[in-house]
């Protein structure tokens, strides 16, 4: 049976006619308020624990492990992104969010504790992820899902770049524990947001989330070759590159931030041009060339490159990323509308593990070998990913999920 493709018969609104939706201009500020937050406090937990410890691995793992634990998110509790009031657990998670930012900002945490509340706030990231994506297909026309997603990862890319270069700046007067604060302020105005513009939806059928609606839904995703594949994708490469970024900081030190910027701003060249200005048929072609985009320019650090050519190949890698948007297209054109929130939380949450897995084995392979040669060998692991799951992808389809409720 062939895949079903998404359709492309209805003219690509632009960014401007999106933000004129009301609900769709509430999830982006409150996704792109949520993102600052996020990079604020991710890179005053990175200088705390590398100033505090020294060590790679722990400031990699401290950066990026709370994407450890939305996998629990998405299979234990990730079908209530389909429940009958969305909105309602919206918001909620956004409360969560704000009280775990709270805490965060609270002198005199331990570090142990410090890692145990990310843990926490990742797992409910997750759902929180799940719930904003499936409201998205819902606020927006099926031919809107594409730019719609480009523009909150272009806003994303951008809101990176300001925040790293907000956060270094800061710390010239602020400790790590001011960013923090700062990150709560802007959780807090990202729940103030969603829950005055984000409307109830009326027009799901009623749902018992829980534990065996979500492994039924994920077993259905999981079961096909082609569906796997597809997911193989959109993690591992991603996870693989993000290792990459994570050494950063030990590999270039007082640059760290230089190349972090590039990255941020690769990503957003990237999202724009496949996003806005790529037609539904260029997008699906792109997926592929893009994903080995995404790792080929980190072979060039085997030669020990200078910072500037670095930072080019980060900003050209970068754009890499942008392989996303045609297979989320897919991915969302392969989904049942009734399980559209858990099958993208899903997506997000793997997309996110392995962010954190990809982190958390550069951080402790370069404990043993040099940041220089892991860079080198996850960006030729991610190649080789790429190229052995490309027939896969080309063949995928969905098969729909026996229900467990009778």
């Amino acid at each position: 049976m062939a895949s079903p493709e998404p359709n492309t018969s209805d003219a690509t609104p632009g960014y401007r006619a999106l933000l004129r939706n009301r609900e769709f201009a509430g999830l982006y500020a409150g996704f792109t308020l949520t993102v600052a937050a996020s990079t604020l406090s991710g890179f005053a937990l990175g200088t705390l624990v590398d100033r505090s410890t020294g060590s790679p691995f722990l400031t990699a793992v401290s950066m990026y492990g709370a994407t450890f634990a939305t996998v629990l998110g998405a299979t234990t509790l990730m079908s209530v992104a389909d429940g009958s009031r969305p909105r309602r657990t919206l918001v909620a998670l956004q409360a969560v969010a704000l009280a775990g930012a709270c805490a965060q900002a609270a002198p005199g945490m331990p570090l142990t504790a410090r890692f145990a509340l990310l843990l926490l706030l990742g797992f409910f990231q997750s759902l929180n992820t799940g719930t904003r994506m499936g409201l998205l297909a819902e606020a927006v026309p099926a031919s809107a899902y594409v730019p719609a997603r480009s523009l909150m990862n272009i806003t994303a890319g951008g809101t990176s770049v300001l925040g790293f270069a907000l956060g270094a700046l800061l710390l010239r007067h602020l400790t790590p524990q001011g960013l923090f604060v700062a990150a709560a302020a802007l959780t807090a105005a990202a729940l103030a947001v969603t829950a005055a513009t984000v409307r109830e939806r009326s027009i799901r059928p009623p749902r018992r989330p829980g534990l065996r609606e979500t492994w039924t839904t994920n077993a259905a995703l999981l079961s096909r070759t082609g569906p796997r594949a597809l997911l193989l994708n959109l993690w591992v490469p991603n996870g693989l590159i993000v290792g990459c970024e994570a050494l950063f900081i030990p590999y270039a030190g007082a640059n760290a931030g230089v190349l972090l910027a590039a990255a941020s701003g690769g990503m957003l060249l990237g999202d724009l041009t496949v996003g806005r200005l790529l037609s539904p048929e260029w997008r699906r072609r792109s997926a592929f060339p893009l994903r080995l985009l995404l790792a080929a320019p980190y072979l060039l650090f085997a030669l020990h490159p200078p910072a500037p050519v670095a930072a080019v190949a980060v900003f050209v890698a970068s754009a890499g990323f942008a392989a996303t948007l045609p297979l989320q297209e897919r991915l969302l054109a392969l989904t049942p509308e009734q399980v559209r929130g858990q099958v993208q939380g899903v997506e997000s949450a793997g997309r996110m593990t392995w962010q954190g897995i990809g982190a958390a084995v550069a951080g402790a392979t370069a404990q043993v070998l040099s940041p220089t040669v892991t860079i080198t060998g996850l960006a030729a692991v991610s190649v080789c990913v790429t190229l052995a799951s490309r027939p896969h992808v080309n063949r995928a389809r969905w098969v729909a999920p026996t229900s467990p409720r009778g």
